[in-house]
């Protein structure tokens, strides 16, 4: 053997080493253009996420009182078609963020926003996705047919229709993430209690209104959400970024900056509201 072929396994390793780490960095993800931020996740592993299909019941059965308050709060939904209230729910319906961050800032008198007030961005952002996830078990489980669906009639936000029309109706992800947030609100600045909780009970209503949802899903969403809020509160993280947000609340409020969107137009639209009586 010539001294040089000694050295040739070695080489031929470090090359096809090299192609394979080389090809792995050309494939890896990247952030797109001008994202800082990586993902957000939420701060329950899967195992602490509460279960919806052990903690909510079935959907009401064709024919029973349920069913009936169903369709007759789904008839009142319909009556708001075109109106102040129906492209609120419209404006309701967008959870992505930095857009979701601002769905509740009229209730709290202040802006929600990467630079005042980061901590609660986060706190919304990650408790957002806990508590979608804990419906999902029971949405897969019941694939509830949603009110579109049945009466054909249109939704607040036809660009969702399409993802919505396979997606489950029971129970109500939109209404559990805003509940969740009215609740976790209403804890860091108590002052503001009542407009949160107020606000987070008409985002639920909002899901009707956008004929996306029936009267249970609603009520079973804001179930999931005292479930998933109780489970956060044993979230080491979540507690640490609750301290950091009421802070921030505190501060921001005394720079009195200005609302990123129209409060006077808001409370004018909630103000339509549906009656939870048959």
């Amino acid at each position: 053997m010539l001294p040089e072929t000694r050295f040739l396994p070695r080489l031929a390793t470090a090359l096809i080493l090299a192609l394979v780490l080389g090809g792995c960095a050309s494939t890896a993800p990247t952030s797109p253009a001008g994202q800082d931020r990586p993902a957000a996740t939420g701060y329950l592993h899967a195992q602490a996420i509460p279960d919806s299909l052990t903690l909510v019941p079935p959907p009401p059965a064709p024919g029973s009182a349920a069913a009936a308050l169903d369709a007759a709060v789904a008839t009142q939904a319909l009556a708001l078609r075109d109106s102040a209230r129906f492209t609120q729910a419209h404006v309701d319906a967008d959870l992505s963020f930095p857009v979701g961050a601002d769905q509740f800032s009229c209730a709290l008198g202040i802006p929600i926003n990467t630079t005042h007030t980061p901590a609660l961005y986060r706190l919304l952002e990650r408790s957002r996705i806990d508590a979608s996830a804990a419906t999902r078990a029971a949405k897969n489980h019941y694939r509830r047919p949603r009110p579109f669906v049945l009466n054909q009639q249109p939704v607040c936000a036809p660009e969702e229709e399409a993802r919505l029309r396979d997606s489950g109706s029971y129970p109500s992800g939109h209404t559990a993430i805003g509940w969740a947030w009215a609740l976790i609100l209403a804890e860091i600045a108590p002052e503001r209690a009542t407009p949160l909780l107020q606000r987070g009970h008409n985002y639920g209503h909002s899901r009707l209104v956008c004929n996306v949802h029936w009267y249970s899903d609603v009520q079973q969403g804001r179930a999931m959400a005292a479930a998933t809020v109780a489970r956060l509160h044993d979230d080491a993280q979540f507690s640490v970024d609750l301290k950091l947000a009421r802070r921030e609340i505190n501060a921001t409020r005394a720079l009195a900056l200005p609302m990123p969107r129209d409060c006077t137009a808001e409370a004018t639209a909630l103000a339509t509201e549906l009656s939870e009586a048959p």
